[in-house]
């Protein structure tokens, strides 16, 4: 009997907080995730695609995501990229 191989391709994709509580994160990506605000306080983790638009509001928290392709990985406030 084979077996079929059953793991699962997992793609990680960064992750965003709003601790300063801010209408408005810049980020270098258009695929993220969102966790609201630190932990224990953070909301689900949600996964967000802008696709083809320049922003995304997060139907948890509504903080608007725009996209700054001049950030990399970062954000605008710094400090809102989620460190585990």
């Amino acid at each position: 009997m084979q077996s079929e191989d059953s793991r699962v391709n997992v793609t990680e994709y960064p992750k965003f907080k709003n601790d300063r509580g801010v209408t408005e994160i810049q980020i270098g990506v258009k695929e993220f995730k969102c966790a609201g605000v630190a932990a224990p306080h953070d909301h689900p983790h949600i996964y967000l695609n802008m696709g083809g638009a320049d922003s995304i509001i997060c139907p948890y928290c509504a903080t608007r995501f725009r996209y700054n392709a001049d950030l990399g990985s970062g954000a605008i406030p710094a400090d809102s990229v989620f460190e585990e």
